[in-house]
């Protein structure tokens, strides 16, 4: 397939192209450095654009099969948009060019409901603190995206993962249409599930969630590293 990811350049974003083009599809890697760009090879194109810029994004849509957005910025305290501005520009890309699939990415939070069997101290106190105050300019956008997602006439997919980490492989991670256990995701395995939905379109229409249960870390070091400068 041609799949064009924005937010290439992000740590997500180098997972699902590399994946990509080990499995031999034709990759349009979009990103604001496209000289910082780690990754190379005869099926990846990287395009330097920025997801603000609706020309630039038309024209890395064009004759694409489909498009995978894994755009990812730190908490604020400052109003956030690149969410929902960035959404706004690839979708009417895609309507503009004819291309139908899309898969993006939010996060767990946005299920609105508690994770299953988690502790009071988490469901109460922690995540209320990382949703309603560290970064709730961020899930807000988030939420503006998901509903110009949710208006549109897209064959979408939206996964939302939990708390983000750095794994080496892909693992047997878990995938459902509802909130599951556990508190974190790798992204090698968001990486592949963005992958898998694009390619497979096993859950159009749906929000997923996806949750890794091997080799997790504390919570405390998730919490520390996207506090202070992760990104997807």
């Amino acid at each position: 397939m041609k799949l064009v990811v924005f937010g290439a350049n992000g740590p997500t974003g180098r997972q699902v192209t590399a994946q990509a083009v080990a499995e031999g599809h034709t990759v349009t890697a979009v990103t604001r450095r496209p000289a910082e760009f780690p990754l190379s090879d005869p099926r990846l194109r990287v395009a330097g654009a920025d997801v603000l810029d609706p020309g630039a994004v038309a024209r890395a849509v064009a004759g694409q099969d489909a498009v995978i957005s894994t755009l990812g910025v730190p908490y604020s305290r400052q109003p956030v948009t690149v969410y929902s501005e960035g959404i706004t520009h690839i979708t009417r890309a895609m309507t503009e060019h004819g291309v139908r699939r899309l898969v993006c990415v939010s996060s767990t939070v946005l299920f609105g409901v508690p994770a299953p069997g988690e502790t009071y101290f988490f469901r109460k106190v922690l995540e209320p603190l990382i949703a309603r105050t560290m970064g709730r300019t961020v899930y807000e956008d988030m939420r503006r995206m998901e509903e110009i997602v949710l208006d549109g006439d897209h064959r979408w997919t939206v996964v939302r993962p939990a708390g983000l980490f750095d794994a080496d492989t892909v693992s047997d991670y878990q995938v459902a249409t509802s909130r599951l256990p556990g508190r974190f995701t790798a992204r090698a395995d968001l990486g592949n599930a963005l992958l898998t939905e694009a390619v497979g379109d096993l859950h159009v229409g749906a929000f997923v969630d996806v949750r890794t249960t091997e080799g997790v870390p504390g919570i405390l070091d998730v919490i520390r590293h996207e506090a202070f400068g992760g990104s997807k």
